[in-house]
């Protein structure tokens, strides 16, 4: 069984009590502890993350468009994307401490790549749903203006609700007529924490690295220096 006690500091760090303190325990049961665990009456989270997957997508939505009534929705909607990806939700989640709190198989416990991330972005997306379930659509509100839509400036000075890599095509395309691509020059580590290292080049002209958990964020890496460099950005 699951001991509800180890959640009261989640508690006080998030400044939300909850009634029903099994809701926010389900909110950190990932499915595959329940398959080595089939005992446990606690449920997984995946009705949770769909629910509050759901009530964020308004809470952002809802924000942005009352915020900007002069941009587009093409603007809008590139700018929530770039708020609520697992890239970024589990950026989130992890600056609040949940990888301590996540209630794993044995095996999902020993992978701190790819797939931690998208664990800790449907967590997340869970505890906005138990939030929602527990203490009312406000409280929820209250907790993604909080912790997800402060992001937005980062987002916006950033600019990481460009694609890099549909980016820097359109600008090597545009300035010097060449379509760029992208190839593996290294990979390493085991299949679960695997590591990228993708060089972007110009004709035969390496521009930059990227590296990254996959080959799509390793190129997007790449993409994003090599924009820097020439000062494309």
């Amino acid at each position: 069984m699951v001991i509800l006690h180890k959640f009261d500091q989640l508690e006080k760090n998030l400044k939300i009590k909850f009634k029903n303190k099994k809701l926010l325990e389900q909110a950190f049961v990932h499915r595959s502890y329940l398959n080595e665990n089939p005992g446990c009456e606690t449920e997984q989270n995946e009705r949770l993350e769909f629910l509050g997957d759901a009530v964020m997508e308004l809470v952002v939505t809802n924000y942005l468009f009352q915020k900007f009534p002069k941009n587009p929705e093409g603007d809008l909607t590139a700018w929530r994307a770039a708020l609520v990806n697992s890239k970024m939700l589990s950026e989130v989640a992890s600056r609040l401490g949940f990888n301590d709190y996540l209630i794993l198989s044995k095996g999902e416990s020993q992978d701190n790549g790819r797939a931690r991330q998208f664990i800790l972005a449907n967590t997340l997306e869970a505890t906005i749903g138990a939030i929602y379930l527990d203490c009312g659509y406000d409280k929820a509100e209250e907790f993604i203006l909080k912790n997800i839509i402060c992001e937005l400036k980062r987002v916006l000075d950033e600019k990481l609700y460009v694609d890099p890599k549909s980016y820097f095509q359109e600008q090597a395309q545009g300035k010097v007529g060449i379509t760029p691509y992208y190839k593996v020059r290294n990979e390493e580590g085991p299949d679960h924490c695997k590591k990228f290292i993708v060089g972007v080049y110009l004709n035969d002209e390496l521009i930059a690295e990227g590296e990254g958990p996959s080959k799509q964020s390793a190129q997007e890496d790449a993409a994003r220096k090599a924009l820097k460099k020439r000062g494309w950005e």
